[in-house]
C-alpha cells in the first residue's frame, strides 16, 4: 500500500504537468473539482481509498485550499498495460 500510494502521487504529479501543458499556466486552476483513483488490487485489498491520499495530498500540496476535492477510490482487476494505480482528474478553470 505505501508503494502505492507514492505511484498514486506521481499519477497526480502527471495529471497536474498535463494540466499545465493545456494552460500554460497552473494559476489558472481555480479548483481541483474531482478525484477519481483506480487501484489494481486483490479482491480482498479493501484499503484503495489510503493508496488514493497519495494523489490527494500532493493536490493539496500544490493547490492549497483550492486543491480540495470531491473523490473516489476504485479497486479494480487490471488496468491498461498493467499499470498499479490510475488517477484522472477534473479541474475547474479560471
Amino acid at each position: 500500500p505505501e508503494r502505492a500510494q507514492e505511484l498514486a502521487r506521481a499519477c497526480a504529479v502527471n495529471a497536474v504537468a498535463a494540466v499545465h501543458e493545456l494552460l500554460g499556466d497552473l494559476d489558472r486552476v481555480a479548483q481541483v473539482v474531482k478525484v477519481v483513483g483506480f487501484v489494481a488490487s486483490d479482491p480482498a485489498f479493501t484499503g484503495q481509498p489510503g493508496v488514493v491520499n497519495g494523489a490527494s495530498d500532493v493536490l493539496a500540496e500544490i493547490f492549497g485550499e483550492a486543491g480540495r476535492h470531491a473523490r473516489s477510490a476504485v479497486g479494480v482487476a487490471v488496468l491498461p498495460m498493467d499499470a498499479p494505480v490510475e488517477v484522472e482528474i477534473t479541474v475547474r478553470v479560471r
